[in-house]
This record gives C-alpha cells, sequence and structure tokens, in this order.
C-alpha cells in the first residue's frame, strides 16, 4: 500500500493519476496547506521542503523498509520503475521522456503559480498596481509561451515525448488543462494541437478519477479572517515565518 500525503490541487493531481494509471492501491493522507499540516513535525520529515504531494511505499521497489518519497517529478519516475510503466527503458527514449517531465517542474508549473497568484490572489495583498501589472504580464506572458512550446511538439507528435503516453503527459496534463482558465478560453483557438492533447488525454478513465480525488476537501467556506490568516501562511514565506510555523506544529504536536 502507498500512502499519499494530498491536498486536491495540479501537484497532488499528478501522483493520483499516476496511481490510476498504474492501476496501485493507494491511501489518502489529507495535507491541507491553507490551515498548516504541511508544516507538522510528522509531515516534514516526509517532505523537508514543506511541500505536498508526498508519498510513503510501504511494499517499496526493491524491498526493506518503508520509502518516503517528496517532489512529484521524482514520485512519478519511482513509480514508473516501480511497475514498469509510462517511462520506457531504451535510453533515447527514456531520456525524452525525461526532459519533458524536467521541463515541466521548472517551467510550467512554477509559471502558472505565480500567474495564478498575481491573477487571484496578489489583488489582495499587493497595494501598488503597477506591480501587479507588471507580475501579471511577466507570468502571464510566459504561459502564453509555453502553451505554444507545448503546441509545435503536439503538432508533430500525439504525446509530449513522442508516439507514446507516459509520465511527462502525466505530470503534465493536470497544469495544462487550466491554461484556458488562467490566459482566455479563446486562447485554445491559437494552440489547437494543445487542445487536442488536453481532451484526449482528459477523457482517460485513471486521469477522470485521479483529478477527481479528495474533491470534497477544502471546500468549507472560510471567514474573512480564515482567509487573511491562510494567505499569510501560504505567500510571502521566509525562513523565519516557515520556522516559527514548524515551532507552533512542534508544539501544538508535543
Amino acid at each position: 500500500m502507498i500512502d499519499v500525503h494530498y491536498w486536491p490541487t495540479p501537484n497532488g493531481w499528478k501522483v493520483t493519476i499516476m496511481l490510476e494509471e498504474c492501476g496501485l492501491p493507494y491511501n489518502i493522507v489529507p495535507v491541507d496547506i491553507g490551515g498548516g499540516d504541511q508544516f507538522t513535525p510528522e509531515f516534514l520529515r516526509l517532505s523537508p521542503n514543506n511541500r505536498m504531494p508526498a508519498i510513503v511505499d510501504h511494499e517499496p521497489l526493491g524491498g526493506g523498509e518503508p520509502l518516503a518519497l517528496f517532489e512529484s517529478g521524482a514520485i512519478l519516475e519511482y513509480l514508473a520503475e516501480k511497475t514498469g510503466q509510462f517511462l520506457p527503458t531504451e535510453p533515447a527514449a527514456k531520456y525524452s521522456v525525461l526532459q519533458w517531465v524536467h521541463w515541466q517542474m521548472a517551467n510550467l508549473g512554477p509559471m502558472m503559480g505565480n500567474a495564478n497568484h498575481f491573477k487571484n490572489y496578489a489583488k489582495n495583498i499587493i497595494d501598488d498596481p503597477r506591480q501587479l501589472d507588471y507580475g501579471t504580464k511577466r507570468f502571464v506572458g510566459e504561459v502564453s509561451r509555453l502553451s505554444g512550446v507545448m503546441d509545435a511538439q503536439l503538432a508533430v507528435h500525439p504525446y509530449l515525448a513522442g508516439a507514446e503516453y507516459s509520465i511527462a503527459d502525466i505530470i503534465t496534463w493536470p497544469w495544462a488543462f487550466l491554461i484556458g482558465r488562467m490566459l482566455d478560453e479563446s486562447m485554445w483557438d491559437e494552440f489547437p494541437s494543445l487542445k487536442r492533447w488536453v481532451d484526449e488525454v482528459g477523457e482517460r478513465p485513471a486521469v477522470v478519477t485521479g483529478r477527481r480525488v479528495g474533491r470534497e476537501l477544502g471546500k468549507r467556506e472560510l471567514t474573512e479572517a480564515e482567509e487573511k490568516a491562510r494567505r499569510e501562511l501560504l505567500f510571502n514565506q521566509t525562513n523565519e515565518k516557515v520556522r516559527a510555523a514548524r515551532e507552533a506544529a512542534a508544539r501544538a504536536n508535543a
């Protein structure tokens, strides 16, 4: 059994979709990132970067003690190796997949996260509209550029790494299907090959099921004070703020 420390976000969906695709049994352990669960001592032992998802495989590849992993890219590569699925073993094909996995981790995910911050959250934090406009233009522009990168690749290949569905598609889709909301739904006309791929991957039964995992989590409406506390917790983190959150969590669990 694999424990998945999870919250229903694009990064969380990567892992649940992969587990569904592989047919592996798993158990969801909620990590309420708006409530500070990512700072508890128990979670930090699994994910020292205080970010979810993380997994604990109680029957790990190669045997031995339970194996804990954080970072979604590492988790998907591990699960692919464990099951022999969605990652070729032949070197050229394998690294064709892995280059797109790393591309997503370094580019699409971070840029969309920053674009979402400036479009939807920063207005509650930044008073100077010039700062807000610059940040929005910078990161939304990057999302548009990266959409073009994917569209060009998918114009000549059915999947991101070539002819076969792989962890490159699994790790990228949870962010890519939200691009229309980030830019504008009309933008799909500019990226028809990307839209074709988003729709086709989105119809896979494992993708449908994996994205629905934990839909009920976090649906409670927050008070204004709770929402303010949540923003303080999630954004503008520094070492001092994170250390204070960790110390508070440790005291609460003492």
